[in-house]
């Protein structure tokens, strides 16, 4: 997943991506060391440390820098931009902003990528809380710019982006100006911004530090979130069962914290909907997206129309590999008996990897070498590590971050994959510069999908032993699975949520009432839901750092899908389109990065049925496997 920022100064958050869980296609596992050697990120590139005279001396700067821009420009915009000179001042305006954007970048990148490498040291959290209180008091300054940008006259703003410095932010400038129909009175938005520091952001580090704080107990072994979850993947079926229920005793003994985060954000959420006039729960995540609600509902009805035909259908096969007729739900991501054991080294998961990328474009390999080589990635398991994986761009200025939990799982390898098209997608897009490169989640995680796709068939292509094969093309239909299903049976759980919260809190119970109707509908008869399952919808950090993200999973690998479809049939030069569609960052829409270079059309009504019925296919060909 990208930790996405559109921008620093609006909205930052260093997101996590334990919700996928997924399974996926794999190298051939080797036996491995006991103690792997694995890199730990350098943030020094940064900043040296939190105590660091560098970050007092750029907060200062950026105090400065904010009241200088908010004394030099606010109240004078649509006198300004109206004259014959004001696109050249205006452009200058949006230069000066954009430096302090990126400055701001830089310092709460930093905050944040070390608090989520030790979510409970006190000196880290109360730095994180003091740095991120400083950037939003100083960005207070700043409010009045975009809010007085929306109310200059569209052809006045028109004939200023005439002017060619102008002209080069015309992206960003139209980007903004859709938010213009919901924007509210300075004054209120002023309160909302500084009071997100007491409310949502608050909430947000409060189920941080909860859930990193978490112990399992499991075979008389206090465990983390993460070894926990990894269990589940475990090839012993009472180490699978003894971690689900240690997962549910765990989480029931806290469902009433997670219930009132949980309930807390819906109600934030609904009160600054409610008050900009958004219609619909999704609405607001949607604008932030650029995507049309029509795209969104018709791929939520596609894929929920395909759930017989894809995870019903496939874990039916599933629980037949293993003799049953019903697999219980702790056995879902369960290796198959057929696979190849022991652990993967970090070393062979590298080297897939870059391999892959290299042979689709040598250009795409060296990025990704980067992060290896300049130590960019944070890979070990430690105690009170953020879960999950992401990827960061941090500021153009400098470069993104790779955070995951690697336990040489074939699912690790495929989520290195992953975040390394994150990766590579923000270092092509840094080039746009601060308020033009990040990406709206619609084409965010293509890149990341892609990744994924070139690695998957790479050890396809390598793997000539029937059983191998069968075990690498039912990781990746798990892979998609996870990927779009469950995905979308999130986002249904989220709809729901945000729904009935309109009308009053929701117990512990009844959320878990909706979680068991949601999973139930997307695993179908095969998957057998035992009692604990209601709970498991605590950890997933996506629905309260970034209510509704979760759809983006879907829509990018339904897009992958049709996209590597192009590419398997492609003349010469797809692979520079690719590149050339990354680094574009959020400087196009997603339908004009698509259609004219690879002539596809998410607005088409069978555009997401051609990409559900790749999975299909690959469900089809196990079938004939036996």
């Amino acid at each position: 997943m990208a930790a996405r920022s559109s921008s620093a100064l609006r909205k930052s958050s260093t997101a996590k991506s334990s919700a996928k869980s997924k399974p996926a296609a794999k190298p051939k596992a080797k036996a491995a060391p006991k103690a792997m050697k694995l890199p730990e990120w350098n943030l020094a590139d940064l900043y040296p440390s939190i105590d660091a005279p560098e970050i007092a001396r750029d907060l200062d700067k950026l105090d400065a820098d904010c009241v200088a821009f908010e004394t030099s420009y606010k109240g004078r915009i649509a006198e300004e931009v109206a004259k014959p000179s004001g696109g050249e001042w205006l452009a200058g305006a949006v230069k000066s902003y954009e430096a302090i954007d990126d400055l701001a970048g830089r310092l709460v990148s930093y905050a944040g990528l070390i608090h989520a490498g030790d979510t409970v040291d006190p000196a880290i959290s109360k730095f994180y809380g003091d740095v991120s209180e400083r950037i939003t008091a100083a960005s207070l300054h700043l409010l009045f710019f975009t809010l007085e940008l929306n109310r200059v006259d569209d052809a006045v703003i028109e004939r200023a982006m005439q002017t060619p410095s102008l002209g080069h932010y015309r992206p960003w400038l139209e980007d903004i100006r859709k938010d213009k129909p919901y924007q509210l009175e300075d004054r209120v938005e002023q309160l909302f911004h500084e009071k997100s520091i007491s409310g949502y952001a608050a909430w947000n580090r409060q189920f941080d530090q909860t859930i990193s704080g978490l112990r399992f107990k499991v075979g008389g072994k206090e465990l983390a979130i993460e070894p926990t979850l990894n269990l589940l993947q475990d090839r012993s079926p009472d180490k699978r069962k003894a971690a689900a229920q240690a997962l549910a005793k765990t989480f029931k003994a806290n469902e009433r914290t997670f219930a009132l985060v949980t309930n807390t954000l819906a109600k934030d959420k609904e009160i600054s909907d409610r008050w900009r006039g958004f219609e619909d729960v999704a609405d607001s995540r949607h604008l932030a997206n650029r995507v049309e609600r029509e795209v969104v509902d018709a791929l939520v009805a596609s894929v929920r129309a395909a759930y017989p035909r894809i995870s019903h259908r496939y874990y039916a096969l599933k629980a037949s590999w293993f003799k049953k007729k019903k697999l219980a739900h702790w056995d879902r991501n369960a290796p198959l008996p057929f696979a190849a054991t022991g652990s993967i080294a970090w070393g062979d998961a590298k080297s897939t990897i870059l391999k892959a990328y290299g042979d689709f474009s040598p250009e795409m390999a060296t990025i990704a070498r980067r992060f290896f080589d300049d130590r960019w990635i944070d890979a070990p398991v430690r105690p009170g590590k953020a879960p999950g994986a992401f990827s960061h761009p941090t500021t153009p200025s400098a470069h993104p971050y790779v955070l995951m939990n690697y336990q040489g799982k074939p699912r690790d390898v495929m989520t290195l994959a992953h975040e390394l098209g994150h990766g590579v997608h923000q270092v092509l897009a840094a080039k746009q510069g601060a308020l033009m490169a990040p990406t709206p989640l619609t084409l965010a995680e293509t890149a990341s999908v892609f990744g994924e796709m070139l690695t998957f068939k790479r050890l396809l292509a390598e793997t000539k032993n029937v059983k191998q094969r069968q075990a690498l093309l039912a990781g990746k239909v798990e892979d998609m699975i996870n990927t779009v299903v469950r995905q979308i049976a999130f986002y249904s759980f989220e709809r729901a949520i945000h729904t009935e919260r309109r009308n009053g809190e929701l117990t512990a119970q009844r959320i878990g009432e909706i979680w068991l109707s949601v999973q139930g509908e997307s695993l179908g008869p095969a998957i057998e839901i035992k009692p604990g399952y209601e709970t498991f919808w605590m950890y997933i950090p996506h629905f309260i750092h970034s209510p509704f993200y979760v759809y983006a999973y879907a829509f990018g690998d339904c897009l992958v899908n049709s996209l590597y479809a192009v590419y398997e049939n492609a003349s010469a030069g797809f692979a520079e389109r690719y590149l050339e569609m990354l680094a574009a960052g959020g400087t196009k829409h997603y339908s004009e990065l698509l259609l004219q270079p690879f002539g596809l059309d998410a607005k088409d009504p069978t555009f997401w049925d051609g990409g559900l019925s790749v999975i299909e296919s690959l469900i089809a060909e196990l079938e004939a496997m036996g």
